[in-house]
């Protein structure tokens, strides 16, 4: 469903465009690839580059972390072909400092401490989030097949995605039917 059309006229300036791809490596480890772009509508200068032209990226950044089963990044590499300054790829090997961390709680806050301010790249520490969030919705894949039969089977154990949302909530239809054990028959 599209968004309501705007109450009055405007003019698009920014487009901000996150990608992010979950892959099952053949070492059994996963790959989570982030790429961020920000075009401008109008025409940039002022910065190292010279002139950007509408519709030239302004930023055009990458990011893939390597994880375990577990969460846990085992590798991270950067790379930023377009920038306003020239200094800006500088920076990308500082998110090796993301190897050891784990993306389970606390993730922002570790990543805050590491990359935070001077010490990384905003937009590639903004790309996190929606990283992290893929990698779990990847790596889970193979978790969740296997919860859900439990599920289905009345085991009761608690899925890590229990009570997270609306739709997960113990006592939604959805919960009802593939984790009875646990339906609670209150939202």
């Amino acid at each position: 469903m599209p968004l309501p059309p705007p109450a009055t006229g405007r003019k698009k300036l920014h487009t901000r465009q996150i990608i992010c791809e979950g892959f099952l490596r053949d070492d059994g480890l996963w790959d989570i690839d982030g790429w961020i772009t920000d075009v401008k509508e109008e025409m940039y200068s002022n910065f190292d580059r010279g002139e950007i032209p509408p519709g030239t990226p302004l930023h055009g950044m990458g990011l893939r972390i390597t994880i375990d089963d577990n969460y846990l990044i085992v590798d991270a590499v950067a790379v930023q072909d377009f920038t306003p300054y020239t200094i800006c790829p500088q920076v990308t090997p500082a998110f090796k400092k993301l190897i050891g961390m784990s993306l389970t709680k606390g993730f922002r806050g570790r990543v805050r401490d590491a990359l935070g301010g001077t010490q990384g790249c905003v937009h590639l520490v903004d790309l996190l989030v929606p990283m992290a969030t893929t990698a779990m919705q990847t790596a889970a894949f193979k978790k969740n097949v296997a919860l859900r039969a439990a599920g289905s089977q009345g085991a009761t154990v608690k899925p890590p995605f229990f009570d997270t949302c609306h739709t997960w909530a113990s006592g939604s239809a959805v919960v009802k039917r593939e984790f009875p054990a646990l339906y609670t028959g209150k939202d």
